[in-house]
């Protein structure tokens, strides 16, 4: 049921946000860019209500969606899960498209961004970052793309100077086990493990 707008009114506790009211009474909230568009003694139809109240829900699923991007990068695939908690499926689609479009979700841009994050600050191997990029919904060229060009060597070297601090003094037969556990359980080749572990051992 439409009605004729006799007042578009702030919110006081979001000024992004404003009240329409209809035939004197409050209809519904929407953002301020969308209220933008309205004015005092316009007649708006039940289908002009329905699509403005659409339009709103997308534009809070968009300051959803950057919000969660305001944190880290994120795949498009833990983008549409978290916007599915609270929005329909095809709302979320059509944050998702927007945010494509933007370039402030792309998958491949995504997993190269993992891949260097890992390794600058918590090393992993290759089997442990492609089993993390899978859970993540990123598809298996992207991640095979990210991959390419990772020196898994230098992942465990980094990942063993931590470690190795820790271990330091231990008789040679404990820190070779412990290192070589160690880096097992970051997801390192075994092959991978054994020339780092020994390269440890002699300096």
């Amino acid at each position: 049921m439409g009605g004729r707008i006799t007042a578009l009114r702030v919110q006081r506790r979001n000024r992004n946000r404003v009240n329409v009211y209809l035939d004197g009474r409050f209809a519904f909230g929407l953002a301020a860019i969308e209220a933008a568009r309205l004015q005092v003694g316009q007649v708006l139809s039940g289908e002009d209500i329905a699509r403005l109240r659409q339009r709103d829900t997308a534009e809070r699923a968009a300051e959803r969606a950057l919000d969660l991007l305001s944190y880290r990068p994120r795949s498009e695939a833990e983008i549409r899960e978290r916007l599915t908690e609270r929005y329909d499926p095809e709302t979320a689609g059509e944050v998702l498209e927007r945010l494509r479009r933007s370039g402030l979700v792309d998958d491949r841009e995504f997993a190269r961004y993992w891949v260097q994050n890992r390794l600058e600050h918590n090393p992993r191997g290759a089997v442990a970052l492609r089993q993390e990029l899978y859970q993540k919904g990123v598809d298996e060229s992207a991640i095979e793309e990210a991959l390419a060009e990772y020196d898994e060597e230098e992942a465990a070297t980094r990942a063993a100077e931590t470690a190795r601090r820790k271990l330091r003094g231990l008789p040679p037969d404990v820190f070779r086990r412990r290192l070589t556990d160690y880096l097992l359980r970051r997801g390192f080749s075994y092959g991978v493990v054994r020339a780092v572990v020994q390269q440890a051992l002699e300096e």
